[in-house]
């Protein structure tokens, strides 16, 4: 029975260590601040370009807010929206445009803005991945027309470095 048990006890030691090494095998670099600073900065320079008021938000790979931006006179409505724009991205790992299709009536995630907290399924909301292709955060970019903020949110994935 001992020697039963002590199999059983190193055969689920195994697994745990297998699971948490692939796990851990999986997860990248984690953004720095210097690059979400440089996502917003660019999703900002591409707002000025569109002669727009935004809201930035820039998670890590956690969903942790890691920068934050509100443009003088930018909507006090979409501060709440971008960063769940980002956040949504990053806990379904696509773009919120993408999750929206998903979640519409007779499709198979409609109702779920509901989960987490309360999801944004719309536009303006891109996973950030680094050079390897693993996701290492998310930009939410809200406080123009969906088109706008997604143009935005973009110009900000596409200075990550």
């Amino acid at each position: 029975m001992k020697n039963k048990l002590t199999r059983i006890v190193f055969v689920y030691g195994v697994l745990i260590a297998g699971v948490t090494g692939s796990a851990i095998a999986e997860v990248s670099t984690e953004m720095k601040l210097e690059q979400a600073s440089a996502v917003v900065s660019a999703a900002q320079a591409k707002a000025v370009e569109q002669g727009t008021l935004l809201n930035i938000a820039v998670v890590d790979a956690g969903a942790n807010l890691m920068a934050f931006v509100r443009m003088d006179g930018a909507y006090l409505g979409s501060i709440d929206l971008a960063i769940k724009k980002a956040r949504t991205s990053r806990l379904f790992n696509m773009p919120t445009g993408t999750l929206g299709e998903l979640s519409q009536p007779g499709k198979p995630l409609y109702n779920i803005e509901g989960s987490s907290g309360g999801l944004v399924t719309f536009p303006g909301g891109v996973p950030i991945k680094d050079k390897k292709g693993n996701i290492v955060g998310a930009i939410g970019v809200s406080g123009d027309s969906v088109e706008n903020d997604n143009e935005a949110a973009l110009a900000g994935v596409a200075a990550f470095e």
